[in-house]
């Protein structure tokens, strides 16, 4: 191909189709499978188009969805640490940090500064754009969770607390979800699908 820089636009769409052969815990709606982290990038990006209404702090929108789409191309090389692992969130930064340099370097340089200064806001969760999207992040599991009867969080043993801790970042962000959350995982422990 004469343009390199096509070519290398074109080589790292080629490497990130792989991000949808890394499964999360998560269970789709319906639960016939797992979620796959090209799915579960997609949803979030929606999810602040659609929710961007309900952070506290106005925010770019579209930042926020891009950040989003990009925040687990990562998970190529690193593999998905599932949220409640201690002993894999030891290493998940270096890890992570190693595979961004080399995905986002299959890029022309512009873009690969680009995706990658976005790739660290959202690991920083500093601007309100990376916090939003940090809770996010925290939110769509849960609420699949909700829709398959608390599957994944059974599997694990998962306690509301556990939860709780992990989603308190929705609170220092959006109000509105924080409470929605509160009343959902309320629900969830009353029907049973997760432990008090």
């Amino acid at each position: 191909m004469k343009n390199r820089r096509l070519k290398k636009q074109i080589d790292f769409i080629l490497e990130i189709d792989r991000l949808k052969n890394i499964f999360r815990q998560s269970y789709l709606i319906g639960g016939r499978r797992r979620e796959n982290s090209a799915e579960h990038s997609w949803h979030v990006a929606m999810m602040a188009t659609i929710l961007a209404e309900y952070a506290d702090e106005t925010i770019d929108a579209a930042k926020t969805a891009t950040m989003l789409l990009i925040h687990d191309i990562v998970e190529i090389d690193a593999g998905d640490t599932y949220c409640y692992d201690q002993t894999g969130a030891s290493s998940k930064t270096e890890r992570e940090s190693r595979a961004a340099d080399r995905i986002f370097s299959l890029l022309p340089d512009d873009q690969a500064a680009d995706f990658r200064s976005l790739w660290d806001e959202f690991e920083a969760r500093q601007s309100p754009e990376a916090k939003f999207a940090a809770a996010l992040d925290r939110i769509m599991p849960i609420l699949h969770n909700v829709h398959t009867k608390g599957r994944s969080w059974k599997e694990h043993d998962i306690s509301r607390d556990q939860v709780m801790k992990r989603a308190e970042c929705v609170r220092d962000i959006s109000g509105p979800l924080w409470e929605a959350m509160q009343s959902i995982l309320d629900d969830a422990v009353s029907n049973g699908y997760l432990k008090k």
